[in-house]
């Protein structure tokens, strides 16, 4: 990953109470700036002491200042992001007098100097991990500067997204703009921990194969799978650092605290001088503890920048086909199902030197991907004859190869119909009625699966029945039905499930109206990640909060489903299948080609798991609109 055309004037990470918790400023870069600035006689507009009549640039704001300014704008849109619409609340110089929803991740901050002219600055990328505000400050032209200027002064709105001087066609010559989102995405994955590698699974034991492998996969037994991960050190913060301290402030605004040293060496690392050079973690912490490669490299070769050090070892190269499947089931005439398969396929080298792997893509006509991409290593051919070759030169580590999105090609794993209906207001009847792996032979194998009904605004005091199969739980706001287990997986077998029952709830409680919840905005829109914290600063506790947004903008309905308010009319099912796809797209292991050629065996896995898996209830109204997420 490379933030090619970027150069960055400055980093901050702000808490949920805009308070700065990180900067990082770099000088060489704000040299150019300034340079930039004084051969254009000055960044700003005639008459408002920044024009050509000031050729000194302002400096880079303190901390406080870009902590004010945050605040600032927050009052000034409504929440942290702002909607990126003009209303009629919107003022003159605002991000929302644009009108361009892109407002809402590229932003400006109109610093107030006390002893100097306000200034501003922009464009300044922003995006919220783990409660932090990640801004980055990119280096632009005084010319795109100035334009972006000019449209805060504008006094119409709405324009073409052709209209040439508009937002959009300011940002599409600022390739900067990129960079420094990326810039931001890989600081808040250090921020939230998520800098994992890809999964790549391998098989924990060798297959026998044959007549073998038939016999004790139609019996539940047989080798499982584990994911591998790359063996990368992991720095540690220094004991006698200052990060201790703002770790603790942090954990008073209620956020997870980051591990400053660690992000203070990536960016040292990924980007010297504010010019960012690989911002792949793992590239940059590899390169960190083991160094760069003193191996000489053949005349007529080139070591790509994804690959700093080449590796010594065992030769082999493994691929793993993960996809995620989500669905909603009806079981009913008047409503179609909806299935859809989202995969990718991912890869983990161990080759020595520069080789160039490829390798053919098969089922193309009977997996109908509708889109893929894949990683900037792979050179990919022109499908054809249900083919498709790919050669690439493989980075380090494991990568993700490809992503696509394609139908479900065979029957759903699990079908069938959940039906729930109320005996009483505290009391409701269930029944399911399913079928497990219809059609999956081995080496199909279903690892596990389980059924959740949630009840998010009632409190679950008990339940009676039981399942021909599996056991049930229940927590707080759901029942749980486990199928089956993991460790005792179902292949080359389908099997049918019922589960009658009925449900008790705890009396309903006085309950406040979704009115005394809801934040009182300027504007039109409520946005959750800054509702949320603006909420526990009025006194609202983070439970109510949190019970409000699940009751926010779903409607009530008759006794008949007082459970549902229709976006939780519904049963979740969630399994892991492993031993083939289900959207028919594979790679043959026996057709990699490896050149110059080596000795290195192909393994190759196959993961399918279930998403947003939805049965809805056949008794109540089934909305068809977008499946609901985070539940």
């Amino acid at each position: 990953m490379s933030g090619g055309g970027c150069s960055v004037r400055a980093i901050w990470i702000l808490t949920p109470h805009d308070a700065v918790a990180f900067s990082r400023r770099f000088a060489v870069v704000e040299k150019r700036w300034r340079a930039s600035w004084e051969a254009e006689g000055g960044g700003g507009s005639e008459g408002d002491g920044r024009g050509a009549g000031a050729p000194t640039p302002p400096q880079l704001p303190d901390d406080h200042e870009v902590a004010a300014a945050f605040t600032d704008r927050r009052r000034r849109e409504g929440t942290a992001r702002g909607s990126g619409i003009r209303t009629s609340l919107s003022s003159v110089g605002s991000d929302s007098w644009v009108d361009d929803p892109i407002t809402r991740q590229v932003i400006s901050l109109h610093i107030n100097k006390e002893e100097s002219d306000d200034f501003m600055i922009w464009p300044v990328v922003l995006q919220k991990r783990g409660g932090y505000y990640v801004l980055v400050l990119p280096l632009v032209d005084p010319q795109s500067f100035r334009a972006y200027e000019n449209l805060l002064k504008r006094s119409d709105c709405g324009s073409s997204a052709k209209e040439n001087g508009n937002l959009s066609s300011i940002l599409l010559n600022l390739p900067c703009i990129t960079g420094a989102f990326m810039v931001a995405h890989v600081i808040g994955d250090i921020i939230t921990g998520d800098i994992a590698e890809p999964e790549v699974i391998v098989s924990s034991g060798p297959s026998v194969g044959g007549l073998l492998d038939s016999l004790t996969g139609s019996i539940g037994i047989s080798a499982r799978s584990k994911p591998i991960v790359a063996p990368v050190a992991a720095p540690t913060a220094s004991v006698s650092s200052p990060v201790g301290a703002a770790q603790s402030d942090s954990l008073k605004g209620g956020v997870r605290p980051f591990d400053k040293d660690l992000l203070r060496n990536f960016i040292i690392g990924a980007m010297p001088f504010g010019t960012p050079q690989d911002l792949n973690y793992t590239n940059v912490t590899s390169i960190r503890t083991t160094g760069f490669s003193g191996d000489p490299l053949p005349t007529d070769q080139k070591q790509p920048a994804w690959k700093p050090y080449l590796y010594k070892g065992r030769q082999r190269i493994l691929f793993s086909s993960l996809e995620t499947i989500n669905a909603a089931l009806y079981d009913r005439d008047d409503v179609p199902d909806f299935l859809s398969v989202s995969g990718q396929v991912t890869c983990r080298a161990e080759l020595e030197g520069l080789p160039d792997v490829s390798l053919p893509l098969t089922g193309l006509k009977t997996a109908h991907v509708e889109v893929s991409s894949f990683h900037h290593c792979v050179q990919a051919s022109d499908p054809t004859d249900n083919k498709q070759t790919l050669v690439f030169q493989p980075p380090l580590g494991n990568f993700v190869l490809m992503h696509y999105q394609a139908p479900c090609n065979i029957a759903p794993p699990v079908k069938g119909f959940y039906q729930l209906s109320m005996v009483s207001e505290n009391e409701g009847a269930f029944l399911f009625k399913l079928t497990l792996m219809e059609g999956y032979k081995s080496p199909f194998i279903m690892e596990f699966c389980m059924i959740t009904m949630p009840f998010p605004r009632r409190r679950v005091a008990s339940y009676e029945g039981n399942p021909s199969i599996g056991t049930v739980s229940m927590t707080e706001h759901s029942i749980e039905w486990r199928i089956v287990s993991s460790g005792r997986g179902l292949s080359g077998r389908s099997i049918e499930a019922t589960f009658p029952g009925t449900v008790k709830f705890l009396p309903r409680t006085t309950q406040r109206t979704n009115s005394s919840f809801r934040l009182v905005t300027s504007t039109a829109y409520t946005e959750d990640s800054d509702s949320e914290q603006d909420n526990v600063k009025n006194g609202a506790s983070l439970d109510d909060y949190i019970m409000e947004k699940i009751n926010k903008d779903l409607q009530a309905v008759d006794l008949e489903e007082p459970l549902s308010w229709q976006a939780y009319n519904y049963a979740k099912v969630s399994f892991k299948i492993t031993g083939g796809t289900l959207s028919g797209l594979t790679i043959d292991p026996k057709s990699v080609n490896i050149y110059p050629s080596v000795k290195a065996p192909a393994e190759y896995t196959m993961q399918a798991s279930s998403g947003d898996y939805i049965l809805w209830n056949t008794l109540g109204k089934c909305p068809t609109a977008a499946l609901p997420r985070d539940l």
